[in-house]
């Protein structure tokens, strides 16, 4: 059986939860999927990332991370080599304009089947959405390291990353933000990572769009 590494983020930015754990504790109950929680830190989140691949030598990666403020779960579809933090992370660094890889690529496209993904989570009737930016914090950070990692290492792991919304219980602290209850986003991720481990090539879009 294929094995699959889910990660998920330590909560960040005065929450006292993250998302991306809470789901990826639940998927990591079946008996092919490992999960990890990375910390909200530059550097020493690639850190524990890259010993656990190491480790594990899964199939697939997917990292997910909360992004509040967006309304579907939405596949990452490029990291670009730069940190530019707009507000510290856990340890209180706060990089400005700065590579996470020096003298690496200037981007890396996932490697995950993302427009099949977002289609299957679609039809089963979860918000889903394709993105372009994961942004310049700790998540764009972990996923351009895993996928230079992934391509100097393991360059038949396939990986890449997934931006989740609030939880409901979070969104009482936050005035008009979306958010999904933990059984939807469930749902949603294990439908991905379903489409992940069975879709050898994406899907190709003519005469229309996936959002």
């Amino acid at each position: 059986m294929k094995k699959v590494l889910i990660t998920g983020f330590e909560p960040f930015g005065g929450e006292n939860i993250n998302p991306s754990w809470e789901v990826a504790k639940i998927l990591a109950k079946q008996p092919h999927i490992d999960a990890v929680q990375l910390p909200c830190v530059f550097d020493r989140s690639l850190d524990v990332l890259r010993e656990k691949i190491q480790t594990l030598q899964p199939d697939v990666v997917i990292c997910i991370g909360q992004a509040g403020g967006r309304s579907s779960i939405e596949i990452e579809r490029v990291a670009i080599n730069l940190n530019d933090a707009s507000i510290p992370d856990n340890q209180g660094n706060q990089p400005i304009d700065t590579a996470i890889v020096p003298h690496a690529p200037a981007a890396y496209f996932t490697t995950l089947p993302a427009k099949a993904m977002v289609q299957a989570v679609k039809n089963a009737g979860v918000p889903a959405s394709l993105s372009l930016s994961a942004g310049s914090y700790v998540c764009n950070h972990a996923m351009f390291g895993l996928l230079h990692f992934l391509a100097e290492n393991f360059p038949q792991t396939r990986g890449g990353f997934i931006h989740i919304p609030f939880l409901p219980e979070q969104g009482v602290q936050h005035r008009n933000a979306p958010t999904m209850a933990l059984d939807t986003l469930v749902k949603g991720l294990n439908i991905a990572v379903e489409t992940a481990l069975h879709t050898e090539h994406d899907l190709q879009i003519v005469g229309g769009a996936i959002c």
